[in-house]
């Protein structure tokens, strides 16, 4: 009886030995390369990959549309904000900035920069009374934008009730609409919507 509890205690020593020497590893920050062109989710929340499968599902429905494919010039566009009605902070403004990047790179979208219309001012006045007139640039000839890219971000969630169960379950749904408004008129010309669900089973002990 000694000599098997001797044994046994020789063995979860050893074992203890080997990880405190050899398996510290598990408890040290480590850091890897991750493919941003892969989709990868880490819970069922909207995240990156659902950012960049979505703006490649809007920029080919915009490029196909009557509005781009049809005009006789690239037409002129202003980017709005996306209105964020989740229940979290989501950065809509990295979602439009992808679109208006993808849609210049086609070369068949023009945009106005909008959100620096302050400093465009700004350097302008600075320029009207300090540059030299051959350096000037010619104030009143901005460009203006034909229509107006806007849209909405929603969310619904839904939990599985209180019961006896070893896990709990979520279904995420997130919907993000998309729009095109014609300046001159105010009509909501074009309008698309991207929309996934994703379930996420949690046990009920862990971190």
């Amino acid at each position: 009886m000694n000599q098997r509890f001797l044994q046994w205690t020789g063995c979860v020593a050893g074992a203890a030995a080997l990880v405190l020497c050899n398996g510290c590893a598990m408890f040290r920050a480590s850091v890897a390369e991750v493919d941003v062109n892969q989709k990868q989710h880490m819970d069922a929340d909207y995240d990156y990959s659902d950012m960049k499968q979505m703006t490649r599902g809007f920029v080919d429905a915009m490029l196909a549309s009557r509005i781009i494919k049809d005009a006789p010039q690239p037409p002129i566009m202003m980017v709005a904000n996306v209105q964020n009605r989740t229940q979290k902070f989501e950065d809509m403004k990295n979602f439009t900035d992808h679109v208006r990047t993808l849609l210049l790179q086609s070369g068949k979208v023009r945009f106005i920069n909008e959100t620096r219309r302050a400093d465009l001012l700004k350097e302008q006045g600075y320029q009207a009374a300090n540059a030299t007139p051959e350096t000037q640039v010619n104030v009143g000839k901005q460009l203006g934008a034909k229509y107006m890219v806007s849209g909405s971000f929603t969310e619904m969630n839904q939990s599985s009730p209180k019961q006896v169960r070893i896990s709990k379950q979520e279904v995420k749904y997130y919907k993000l609409t998309f729009e095109i408004t014609d300046l001159e008129t105010s009509e909501l010309i074009w309008t698309k919507e991207e929309e996934f669900a994703r379930k996420e089973s949690q046990p009920l002990i862990g971190w």
